[in-house]
């Protein structure tokens, strides 16, 4: 039973990033390599909160959000001129500089969390307590799989709801056509500022509950790998669509599950499931390039 509780809080946890990244990739037309930086930022965010600060779930989420939607500037103000390779390239850069930050940020004669060791470099932050809120103590994995629940829904009426409104159908207009949607007086650069902001601060939330659930937290989290595997999720699943991203983040959840019922050592799955990924994506590209629930087709 806490595998499967397990397995809920993992989903829960992609289902927010790719529902997030969706936003940017799949409604605005965007496609950015940043987005596990911002993951990333969220967990660390959470983690000196919680432990620096004693604060809890909501307010250390909170902080994590507001630094993420802060720095998502950084990939939002290029958006304004640069679209498909450059921008990629741009998101790319940007993905470099937090992994760097993130991996550099430390000295072993301070103490973690202080303004000269505040990421402790390689080593990560360890001890992250478990989720509290309010009086209510988040200790065992079935309270924990149900507030992941909880803030994965919450998510996914949020970006129901935006996607629903004339905002929403501003960014398909974006994704479509930014020359015409211009033209007919809409302001698309306010748009991009605020579709990053939006995906980086719900990621953001996704890091925090990370963080809380695994009680560590590394330069890892923001690699390039991740940000592969966030995309994956989306394309596989289907991008410019409200279900694409649940199905993507289900469906390479269960790649890497799958592969521990073959008793593969871990050194060789840890290579199968990239190369799993990899054949994944090229079928997908082939046969079916609006992805699994998709359909939209980024050209």
């Amino acid at each position: 039973m806490n595998y499967l509780l397990h397995l809920l809080i993992y989903f829960n946890i992609y289902a927010i990033v790719a529902m997030s990244l969706n936003l940017v990739t799949g409604y605005c037309g965007l496609l950015t390599l940043a987005h596990a930086g911002y993951f990333a930022l969220g967990s660390y965010a959470y983690a000196l909160a919680s432990i620096k600060l004693g604060w809890g779930f909501i307010p250390a989420t909170a902080m994590g959000v507001v630094v993420a939607m802060v720095l998502s500037l950084a990939v939002s103000l290029p958006a304004w001129r640069f679209r498909g390779d450059f921008f990629v390239m741009i998101s790319l850069a940007v993905q470099a500089l937090l992994f760097s930050l993130f991996y550099n940020w430390s000295n072993p004669n301070a103490a973690v969390g202080t303004w000269t060791n505040l990421t402790n470099g390689p080593f990560g932050i360890a001890g992250i307590p478990k989720p509290k809120l309010l009086i209510w103590q988040f200790q065992e994995i079935g309270s924990v799989a149900l507030l992941s629940l909880v803030v994965a829904g919450l998510c996914a009426l949020v970006c129901w709801l935006l996607l629903a409104s004339p905002w929403g159908r501003l960014l398909k207009a974006l994704r479509d056509d930014e020359l015409a949607a211009r033209g007919l007086g809409k302001n698309t650069r306010i748009a991009k500022v605020q579709v990053f902001a939006i995906a980086s601060g719900m990621v953001a939330v996704a890091g925090a509950l990370y963080a809380a659930y695994v009680g560590y937290i590394d330069p890892s989290a923001a690699s390039l790998d991740e940000s592969v595997l966030f995309i994956c999720m989306v394309i596989v699943g289907g991008v410019g669509n409200f279900r694409g991203p649940l199905v993507g983040a289900l469906m390479l959840l269960a790649i890497p599950e799958a592969l521990r019922f073959l008793a593969i050592p871990d050194a060789i799955a840890a290579n199968l499931r990239l190369m799993a990924y990899g054949v994944l994506l090229v079928v997908m590209m082939h046969f079916r390039p609006q992805g699994l629930a998709g359909d939209y087709r980024i050209e």
